[in-house]
């Protein structure tokens, strides 16, 4: 039996409020992460990423409360990532609430955090969240850091196959080229890295419309995250669920 296509809403968040912009830039405040979570838990979302690109250590506290919070008024996998940088930091997360935890800039800065993570919670809590861009790398795609501002000298094919052999047990794939565009998923990006894993394949960047959703799929993620056009209502996790389902994957249905 095929496993449920997963739709995740994700939150970024900046000192305690959701954001959401164009390639990461002019970011428009789309609101209070408890609430907006809440909303997304009874709407049918089957997961949430929940991701302060504040990120600097300072933001801890204020992220732990919001995962605290989120956790207690939602009964979804909660995936929590930025700023995570240690053993110590996803088991402070863990405690707090979250489900699993995303980490980005630290693992490339020292790709054996990923072991050590794996190998103390098991691969099933850690995501690597890879934003990449296309580029002049051997594959075409370029992994960045600071929200694509800063290039990282990384190959972003070659990176995702570094890093589950480390031991990450899902990739978060973002497109900083497509993100917030609303002009479809980066079909490419998502077959290249497709193509050297097996592990679960989050998608991310640039749904505008319904049927962005199913390409996606089609070129090899296995679930669909998305900002935009669920904070500012172009349509509903439901349209998505129903316009899939009608197209034959699984879906998990909304327990109401």
């Amino acid at each position: 039996m095929s496993l449920s296509v997963r739709i995740i809403p994700c939150l970024d968040v900046d000192n305690g409020r959701v954001v959401k912009g164009i390639n990461f830039k002019n970011l428009t405040d789309a609101g209070d992460p408890v609430e907006m979570a809440k909303i997304y838990n009874s709407e049918g979302a089957d997961e949430l990423t929940f991701l302060d690109i504040s990120a600097s250590s300072n933001q801890l506290p204020t992220t732990l409360e919001v995962v605290q919070k989120t956790a207690e008024q939602v009964f979804i996998p909660l995936t929590v990532g930025g700023g995570v940088r240690s053993v110590n930091d996803v088991d402070t997360l863990l405690r707090a609430g979250a489900d699993k935890v995303s980490i980005n800039t630290a693992a490339i800065n020292r790709p054996q955090v990923i072991a050590e993570i794996a190998q103390r919670f098991g691969q099933q809590v850690l995501v690597l969240s890879v934003d990449a861009k296309r580029g002049n790398s051997k594959s075409g795609f370029e992994v960045t850091t600071h929200g694509g501002k800063v290039l990282a000298n990384l190959d972003a094919i070659e990176w995702v196959k570094q890093a589950c052999e480390l031991g990450v047990g899902e990739i978060l794939l973002n497109s900083m080229d497509a993100d917030g565009t609303k002009a479809g998923f980066d079909l490419e990006m998502i077959k290249a890295v497709r193509a050297v894993t097996n592990v679960p394949l989050i998608a991310s960047g640039g749904a505008g419309k319904l049927s962005d959703f199913e390409d996606a799929l089609k070129a090899g993620a296995n679930a669909l995250l998305a900002a935009s056009v669920f904070h500012f209502g172009s349509f509903k996790i439901s349209d998505v669920k129903s316009y899939l389902s009608a197209k034959g994957y699984p879906m998990r249905t909304a327990v109401s």
